[in-house]
């Protein structure tokens, strides 16, 4: 028997959520090693957040099985009330799996999500938003201009060139102060950088006075809900390296993939130390014996398999 009446029944209203949710996955499972600066590294993607996302949005971070160190500066934010919905995985269902739970679960609209080792710069939701509701049939807004795989973009250039409305224009177009930065975050060589600059190109679109880049990235990107959702489940057998699928299925669906004409987003990787100053790129890495040894692709591959089956041993399987 029930013994009075429930207190919920005598409010009158609810709080309703923002029209965008912005969400952050994260994955910190030891503060050694690779993940040595990762919290430090998730702080400041939050802190960009939280001081440079103008319009009004609700905060999703999903932890994909962090160790305890993370997991309490998260729930302190989140009983803080600067994390609005904080989802708390026992364990790591990799990045595909993290997907399926936050493009279903996220209650807003319009779903802007990070990987958390981004860092914004103010105004990076409200252009993405603008690039988003002006172009036709988007699929999803990278909040920064770099080169990405051609084949993930067909759609794109299909759609600029029927439209008598839009304008393609083919060139290099990013400084290389931004190109440069961007690409040696993600541990590439400054020399296949500046190759890899002076040997592809850039593509611009604009459309009802918007211009955009072609391309967009599963790294960052503002959608719509509803197309996310058409892309669930993803169903990777490993936590990365699988990421593509959703470039290439939002391709092949015939939806436009757009990035911000400058750069409102910049990847940390897992260190503060390689981030750049604005307006200057990073500091060259000096290519000494042992990075060379290192580097060298046999040796390379081995050591990052080896890296990759110890994490599964003691983080996945």
């Amino acid at each position: 028997m029930r013994l009075g009446q429930n207190p919920a029944k005598f409010i009158e209203g609810v709080v309703k959520p923002e029209r965008i949710t912005v969400a952050v996955l994260t994955c910190i499972p030891v503060l050694k090693g690779f993940h040595a600066e990762a919290l430090d590294v998730l702080k400041t993607c939050l802190g960009s957040l939280w001081a440079g996302t103008e319009i009004p949005y609700d905060l999703m971070v999903f932890d994909n099985g962090s160790g305890p160190e993370t997991v309490e500066y998260l729930t302190e934010n989140h009983q803080a009330g600067r994390i609005r919905y904080l989802i708390l995985s026992e364990k790591n269902l990799g990045k595909g799996g993290a997907w399926n739970h936050i493009f279903r679960s996220a209650p807003g609209e319009i779903l802007a999500y990070t990987d958390s080792d981004a860092e914004f710069s103010p105004g990076w939701l409200s252009e993405s938003l603008e690039l988003l509701e002006t172009f036709p049939n988007v699929g999803m807004v990278t909040s920064r201009p770099f080169r990405t795989p051609p084949e993930f973009y067909k759609s794109t250039l299909a759609w600029a060139a029927d439209d008598s409305e839009a304008s393609i224009e083919r060139g290099c177009f990013i400084p290389w102060e931004d190109f440069r930065a961007f690409d040696m975050s993600l541990g590439q060589d400054e020399e296949e950088v500046k190759e890899r600059y002076e040997t592809t190109e850039d593509i611009r679109l604009t459309y009802r006075g918007r211009t955009a880049f072609a391309g967009a990235s599963h790294w960052q990107f503002v959608a719509r809900k509803p197309v996310l959702e058409a892309f669930v489940p993803f169903d990777m057998d490993r936590p990365m390296g699988q990421v593509r699928a959703l470039d290439q299925r939002m391709d092949e669906a015939g939806y436009l993939r757009l990035m911000t004409s400058r750069p409102l987003a910049m990847n940390l990787s897992n260190t503060l130390r390689a981030v750049p100053e604005p307006g200057r790129a990073a500091e060259p890495r000096r290519r000494t014996l042992k990075r060379r040894v290192l580097e060298w692709g046999p040796i390379r591959r081995v050591l990052l398999g080896l890296y990759d089956r110890v994490f599964r041993w003691y983080f996945v399987d």
